[in-house]
């Protein structure tokens, strides 16, 4: 594996990140509207595909009826890159939709509409 994080070359990348969902239009919905990701494959009912940065997705795929749904209160975190005023917007988008989860310095956390926590970040990296 690479050790400097910074690469883009030498190390695994992101490539996907499947999600599970009850309502895949719910989790559509608020990932388009609370960070802007755009369809980039839409199988619904199925799954829906969101692009994400360097060629990666996000896929939102329809959870089965027995399969167990994220369970409550999980602090299990994805959390994404963003600048400044990303993060501002993304957290006076959050409050007025209701899925607010609190803040550090750096990220601010909000739930999707499974109780997924996701965090938008300013820590840096480097």
């Amino acid at each position: 594996m690479a050790k400097d994080r910074g690469s883009s070359s030498g190390g695994p990348r992101l490539h996907h990140i499947a999600i599970r969902a009850a309502d895949v239009d719910a989790a559509l919905a608020f990932y388009r509207d609370c960070f802007g990701l755009a369809i980039v494959r839409d199988q619904r009912p199925r799954s829906v595909w969101l692009g994400l940065s360097d060629g990666a997705v996000l896929m939102i795929e329809g959870r089965s009826a027995g399969e167990p749904a994220v369970p409550a209160g999980s602090l299990e975190l994805m959390a994404f890159r963003a600048s400044s005023g990303e993060k501002a917007a993304i957290r006076a988008w959050a409050i007025r939709a209701g899925c607010f989860d609190g803040e550090t310095e750096h990220t601010v956390y909000l739930r999707d509409p499974e109780g997924r926590r996701l965090g938008v970040s300013t820590f840096p990296l480097d």
